[in-house]
């Protein structure tokens, strides 16, 4: 397994976070069919893949070079490209793309204002963007949460500020993960539905607790999204195995181990011999 810095998703992490980052593709599918497709921040690469199987074409942007070389190296779909490049030089025509895609990438930057400017160039006049960010009173505030990651984490009412300040339209999302399950929920619906939890004993209502917010938004009017569940038992599952694995690899490794291995390899030996 290659070292991980935790800044980005990598496809041999299995977690919360992948149900959480798969489920923003999942939620992006009906927009991207047959259009051109920027995710910008691209990273790993593995979101720009998934959305090639189903647009016209799929640039990933990425500012660090060396992600975008492995990208290239890993994932060599014929309508996919990867770029290197960053929210504030986009390295596109303007007026060239349909949907751009901005994932947990706006809280790693304080150049706001100046992706938005770039996102807009680049977008056709009847373009979407969605873009996702942490809600920083629930990720940050009050979990006493500080991610070093982020230089400028957005509060709801600041983030609903930036997007309706450059677009006419736009629909505005919440996302709650919940026993292995990602929730959207439109931010209006959000008040609406309530959350439980329990046992035999008890039950009581409990704060939903949206880490992050996602929004639609163009200049023109869009098919609104309902809301949605990403169920993750799947996920859940894998990162079973690979706790499983990476605990069974300790042992296989720790000097003890290989201490009894070695004292019991000649009786081993002598026991097949015997057969």
């Amino acid at each position: 397994m290659k070292n991980w810095s935790g800044e980005r998703l990598e496809t041999f992490i299995y977690t919360r976070d992948t149900i959480d980052h798969i489920h923003r593709y999942a939620l992006v599918s009906s927009f991207i069919e047959n259009k051109i497709i920027l995710d910008i921040a691209s990273g790993e690469g593995y979101g720009s893949n998934l959305m090639s199987e189903k647009a016209s074409f799929v640039y990933g942007v990425d500012l660090d070079e060396m992600t975008i070389t492995e990208a290239r190296q890993k994932y060599k779909n014929k309508n996919l490209e990867f770029l290197v490049g960053s929210t504030s030089a986009i390295p596109l025509n303007d007026s060239s793309i349909d949907v751009v895609i901005s994932f947990e990438t706006i809280e790693h930057h304080d150049k706001h204002h100046e992706m938005m400017i770039e996102i807009k160039r680049v977008l056709k006049r009847e373009g979407i963007l969605i873009i996702s960010t942490p809600d920083k009173l629930y990720y940050s505030d009050k979990r006493k949460f500080s991610n070093k990651f982020h230089i400028k984490e957005l509060y709801k009412n600041e983030f609903v500020e930036l997007v309706s300040d450059n677009f006419k339209f736009y629909q505005l999302f919440t996302q709650h993960y919940f026993n292995g399950n990602s929730i959207i929920l439109e931010d209006k619906n959000q008040d609406k539905t309530l959350f439980y939890t329990g046992e035999y004993s008890q039950i009581q209502q409990i704060e939903s607790c949206p880490l992050y917010l996602i929004a639609i938004a163009s200049d023109d009017l869009f098919q609104e999204k309902n809301d949605s569940i990403f169920e993750g038992s799947q996920i859940l599952k894998l990162e079973i195995k690979n706790q499983i694995k990476n605990e069974s690899n300790k042992v296989y490794n720790s000097n003890s181990y290989r201490l009894g291995n070695f004292i019991l390899r000649p009786f081993s030996f002598i026991k097949k011999m015997l057969k």
